[in-house]
């Protein structure tokens, strides 16, 4: 039986590795869960049952954990839009009721075949609510080689894409197949709801949408997707959306030739995005087909770009900055403190990662924004996303992809006393890595 003190470890352990999660990419995250639950089993507990776990940790969590992880996870009252108990999934749409009248009229009772399934799908494909209702009616199985025959000949409609995500159990390889619509036409309003639906219902990771979300501009644009009605992302995922696609962009480094020419031919490259960067690298693109411009596209490629920070403030910026560095009587009284700054333009969400200490406060924005409850985290939406991309930057050039080196920063990070690039730096360079005297 665990003592008190290891029990305030373990969870004190497992809140610090939720956020290291954030910034990590699959197969690193995979590797801090599997020596998390070597060497601190309750700590994977406290994960999964108790912190707000970044979407791709939920998903690889559902895809490879334990029975008992996937237990405490459907009981976290922090895993949002999940497909578990009480929330969106199959189970709720399986409770719709039948066809309407209207429908039976059109279509018939059924059994259909394969490919009058798929046509019917295609008719009703606008929205994914008759479709679900005819993947409930008696049919043949859905053979998945002639379903993505099919969709790479005419993509399905995002109505029908989403409702096989939803209720056609089908494997993670064909998801992704359903996701790459590059011959289909660009416009439409609803194209983002199964890449939305796809991380909801623990399916995919961002970087797997990343990976296989054609064409490249529609990745690009689901980085900022906010504007949108309906079904879009909450703040934590816009947040995990922007740091897999800042991560395939990272070869263009900050050269603005190769951004300038990225977004000269996003709007017609039919590829998914890790293969448009490559060709702008290795400069092996053809001449851009003459088209319409893609609506907000040059917008979401500028707040991906990396910008040169620019002197501002004077003195009341240098006293915020130093500000980071003290701690206040209260929580509430830090917090008060930095949202003033934050009003007043004296400090950004890169100042907070980079100068406030401890490390694992700077990391936990409930800690200089208040604390909330629901998902669409925090009033200040722009803060949040810059800290999360500095945050990611730091990580990505100290630590890299090594596993064993994001796994020292998670050991380290609750009883560090200092900043983070100060943490980064200790671990990355050997030594103690004690913040505190």
């Amino acid at each position: 039986m665990s003592t008190a003190v290891e029990d305030r470890n373990s969870r004190r352990l497992a809140w610090c590795v939720a956020h290291v999660l954030r910034h990590a990419p699959d197969h690193v995250a995979a590797g801090l869960l599997d020596r998390l639950e070597r060497h601190d089993p309750a700590a994977r507990k406290y994960l999964c049952r108790d912190e707000w776990l970044p979407a791709s940790a939920v998903t690889l969590l559902l895809r490879d954990g334990s029975p008992q992880d996937r237990h405490f996870i459907a009981r976290n009252p922090r895993v949002v839009g999940r497909p578990l108990p009480g929330l969106p999934g199959p189970a709720r749409y399986a409770a719709r009721p039948g066809p309407s009248p209207e429908l039976l009229a059109e279509v018939g009772p059924g059994p259909f075949g394969q490919g009058e399934l798929v046509a019917l799908l295609r008719r009703h494909g606008r929205r994914p609510r008759i479709p679900l209702t005819l993947l409930r009616m008696p049919h043949d199985p859905l053979d998945r080689e002639l379903l993505l025959r099919e969709h790479a000949r005419a993509p399905l409609p995002p109505g029908a894409v989403e409702a096989l995500l939803l209720a056609g159990g089908l494997p993670r390889e064909t998801c992704q197949a359903l996701l790459d619509t590059r011959t289909q036409d660009t416009r439409g309003r609803s194209w983002h709801r199964p890449a939305v639906r796809a991380v909801r219902m623990g399916l995919l990771t961002f970087q797997e949408l990343v990976t296989h979300v054609a064409p490249a501009h529609r990745t690009l644009l689901l980085a900022s997707l906010h504007e949108t009605s309906g079904l879009r992302w909450t703040l934590p995922e816009r947040a995990g959306m922007q740091t897999a696609v800042i991560r395939a962009l990272r070869p263009l480094g900050d050269d603005p030739r190769l951004w300038a020419e990225l977004l000269r031919h996003a709007h017609a490259f039919r590829g998914a995005l890790p293969e448009l960067v490559t060709g702008v690298v290795c400069d092996t693109l053809a001449e851009p087909a003459a088209g319409p411009p893609v609506p907000g596209l040059a917008a979401a490629v500028g707040r991906l770009a990396p910008k040169a920070a620019e002197p501002f403030g004077g003195v009341e910026r240098e006293l915020a900055l130093a500000s980071l560095g003290v701690p206040m009587e209260s929580v509430q009284e830090d917090v008060r403190w930095v949202r003033d700054c934050l009003a007043r333009g004296l400090l950004t969400g890169e100042d907070v990662i980079r100068h406030k200490l401890p490390a694992c406060w700077a990391l936990d924005e409930d800690h200089w924004l208040g604390e909330v409850d629901h998902p669409d985290r925090h009033d200040r939406p722009e803060p949040v996303l810059a800290a999360r991309a500095e945050a990611d930057r730091l990580f990505a050039v100290a630590l890299g992809e090594d596993p064993e080196a994001w796994w020292r920063v998670a050991r380290t990070l609750p009883d560090f006393g200092g900043t983070l690039p100060h943490l980064l730096l200790r671990v990355t360079e050997g030594g103690s890595v004690s913040g505190r005297s």
